[in-house]
Order: C-alpha cells, then sequence, then structure tokens
C-alpha cells in the first residue's frame, strides 16, 4: 500500500495514523478532520473544560512537533462528504478528491438534537467554552438527558453556582445500562444537592425562554443544554456501498469493505469476546480500536487479529468517581460484591446467561475493580466469578434490566 487515508483526527483517526508509522508504513497517510483543530480529548469538555479548571491549550493530544513527525498529509477542517468504493476515492467537502489504498474511517458522533431554536450541546472544544463563558452563579440550566453526559454537566454547574433542572425520559436515569438500582444511587447524588431531577418527562422542543414538555408544559431556562444521545456519522456514506445501521458495519477485524476499516465511537463490530455486534462510545475503545484497525489493515489476511476488548469507561460526578469494564448493557442481573450501595462505595459484577459480561465501580480505589477486568477477558462464568465471593445477594429486581 501506498497510499492510505483516515477520516477523522480525533482521537481514533489519530491513533490509526500513529499505529500505521509505527508498524513500518511510510506511504503517503492522509488524516481528514471536519474540525480546523489538531487532534485533542473529548473527555474533558464535560467536565474540567466545562469548570474553566483547564484552559483549552491542555486538551491537545500531541505537540505539532509530534505531528509534524508522522508525515501526514493533514487536511483539517475540511468535511469528508462521499466515498466511492469502486474507485478507492474519498471525495471532501472542499471539492478535492484523496485516492486511497487503504482507508480508515473514524468519523465519530454528532449530538442528537431537539426541534426549536436555541439551546447548546456538548461535542467539540467550542460547545464547552460557549457554554462555559455562560455558566455564571444564579443562572438556570436545564439539562436534556440524565446520561453520563448530562449528568456530568450537571454536576458542573451546580459546583459554579447554577440553578440545574436535570430532564429524563426513562423512570430511572442510565437504568438501560447500569441497572435499575445503581441508576437509583447515581441519581441520588444530584437530589442531595438540590439538582431539580424530573424524570419520565419529554421533551418536545426548545424554545427561546426554555424547554417545552409532552404535556405542554414550559420549563424557563436561561440556558439549555440538549445531552439527549447521538448518532454515528456515517451520513457520507450514503450510497457508498458500505453497510450501516447504527455505525458502519464491521467484521471482528474491524473491516467494513476490502481495505476498509472502521474504529471508534462510529464503528458497530463484531465482538468475539461477548459474541455480539457493538458500538462503543468511550474514549479508551477509540484509541485501541484505532490501532487495532491500522493493523488490520496492514496484516496479511491470515494475521491479522479479533478485536475483543473489555470495554472500559469513567465519570466524574460531584465527589463520585465512577468506572466500569465490559458490557453492561442487556445484563440479566446485578450482584453487589464489594461495598455497600446505600453508602455510595460499592463494586457491582453484571450477569449476562451465565456469564459474567461486567462491572461497575463508585467511590472504590482502581484496584478493586482491576480483578473484575481480568475475569472478564478471560470469560468467566457467573457463578465461578461472583457467587462465592458477593457478600450480598443479587441486587433486588434486577433480574430482567436488559437495556439497548
Amino acid at each position: 500500500m501506498r497510499r492510505i487515508v483516515v477520516v477523522g483526527a480525533s482521537a481514533a483517526g489519530l491513533a490509526a495514523a500513529e499505529t500505521l508509522r509505527r508498524e513500518g508504513y511510510d506511504g503517503t497517510l492522509t488524516l481528514v478532520g471536519d474540525e480546523p483543530l489538531a487532534p485533542y480529548d473529548r473527555p474533558p469538555l464535560s467536565k474540567q473544560v466545562l469548570s474553566a479548571e483547564w484552559e483549552p491549550a491542555r486538551l491537545a493530544l500531541r505537540t505539532p512537533d509530534d505531528l509534524a513527525g508522522l508525515g501526514l498529509d493533514l487536511r483539517l477542517g475540511v468535511a469528508a462528504t462521499g466515498l466511492r468504493l469502486a474507485d478507492s476515492a474519498v471525495e471532501l467537502a472542499d471539492g478535492s478528491t484523496v485516492p486511497y489504498d487503504g482507508l480508515v474511517v473514524a468519523t465519530g458522533v454528532r449530538p442528537r438534537r431537539l426541534p426549536g431554536e436555541g439551546g447548546h450541546v456538548l461535542r467539540t472544544l467550542d460547545d464547552a467554552v460557549r457554554l462555559r463563558d455562560r455558566l455564571t452563579p444564579g443562572r438556570r440550566l436545564v439539562v436534556v438527558g440524565a446520561g453520563f453526559l448530562g449528568a456530568e454537566a450537571a454536576a458542573v454547574a451546580w459546583r459554579l453556582g447554577c440553578e440545574v433542572t436535570l430532564l429524563e425520559p426513562a423512570p430511572v436515569p442510565l437504568a438501560h445500562a447500569v441497572g435499575a438500582e445503581v441508576g437509583e444511587m447515581l441519581t441520588r447524588a444530584h437530589l442531595e444537592r438540590g439538582v431539580n431531577l424530573r424524570c419520565g418527562v419529554t421533551v418536545t422542543e426548545v424554545t427561546g425562554d426554555g424547554v417545552r414538555l409532552a404535556d405542554g408544559e414550559l420549563i424557563e431556562a436561561d440556558e439549555v443544554l440538549v445531552a439527549a444521545g447521538s448518532l454515528p456519522n456515517t451520513d457520507w456514506l450514503d450510497g457508498s456501498g458500505l453497510a450501516v445501521g447504527d455505525g458502519v458495519v464491521c467484521d471482528q477485524y474491524c473491516e467494513a469493505a476490502r481495505n476498509v476499516y472502521a474504529a471508534g465511537d462510529v464503528a458497530r463490530w463484531h465482538n468475539p469476546l461477548f459474541g455480539q455486534s457493538m458500538r462503543i462510545e468511550h474514549r479508551t475503545n477509540a484509541a485501541e480500536q484505532g490501532m487495532a484497525a491500522a493493523r488490520n489493515l496492514l496484516a496479511e489476511p491470515e494475521a491479522r487479529k479479533p478485536f475483543a476488548p473489555v470495554p472500559y469507561f469513567w465519570s466524574d460526578q460531584y465527589d463520585m468517581k465512577i468506572q466500569a469494564y465490559g458490557y453492561l448493557r442487556g445484563h440479566d442481573e446485578v450482584a453487589v460484591v464489594e461495598g455497600d450501595l446505600a453508602e455510595g462505595r460499592f463494586v457491582a459484577a453484571y450477569r449476562t446467561g451465565d456469564r459474567l459480561t461486567g462491572a461497575l465501580a463508585v467511590g472504590m480505589p482502581p484496584k478493586a475493580i482491576r480483578q473484575w477486568r481480568q475475569a472478564i477477558a478471560k470469560g468467566a462464568g457467573w457463578d465461578e466469578a461472583v457467587a462465592s465471593r458477593s457478600p450480598a445477594a443479587a441486587v433486588p429486581g434486577a433480574v430482567g434490566t436488559a437495556g439497548a
């Protein structure tokens, strides 16, 4: 291969580009990014940047010298608009066409928006800085969506002295991912601090005065943050011939078509460790999958390795440090295996079928959950990994808390 194109200049795309060079690829390497900024880290946007603890420059993933050392054909501030598989070419918004012998799609996701005018989203550095500058003491902020992003932003705004209302359509925030009981424990942190958390409500419109609910109620606000999920950036692939279904559909090697691989938030691949298709929107996965896709792109077909990670994510909310390994969605049972749910310091294990498939820790040292990662990676059975170690019975009512 003499020409490789990586579309997407965030964590996954950068990891792919660096891995290609590290593995000895010395041909033309084009890195395309729709933002004008060099690759930067996104998790701090809803935490350190929003709270003004970090200056934006601190988010850079690599120094200018590091990037220069990769010898990239760097195309920043220009989006990919089309893919011609038959011609092995990527079309860009500036009218140019970039040919390739190998392609890595790492275009990430975009925020889901609501009808109406105004409102903030939180995906780019500009988004975070714009909202940060408006979160002054006494301002009324409505956050639509009490998932991890919305909860983190609500926690920061509360700490800055804002009046925060957190709206969630589900009866219990995050129940689809972590289970109802763990979700209830996490939401108590908002209630104890005076955040106005309202569950089971649907926002139909963002207005100039706040948000309107399905029943017609207007909740007034000075600022509105829409954190209602995301959509994979696959529109530019329409008509390309690539299979798209809530992401770019890939096999266990992250291959979407011959010499075309996908990585990061946009990739839906078959993870053989869990035996199912998944798309993971976490920073660690993006970097690891970018590296795996690059290696497999360069490798001979018989030398490729399946991408079979134990997904990892973390979240900081108020004084809580939340860490999780594995694939928690669709679980059948949750059991507290260390600590106490009521005290907000615990490790919970997740069962799917007869296997241990996930573990989540709140307020615990990292070593408390690392052993569970190892058990998940080995495909440990539930009884073997959990039954003899659990200090408490399975969380009541957790059976059947399957998620999307």
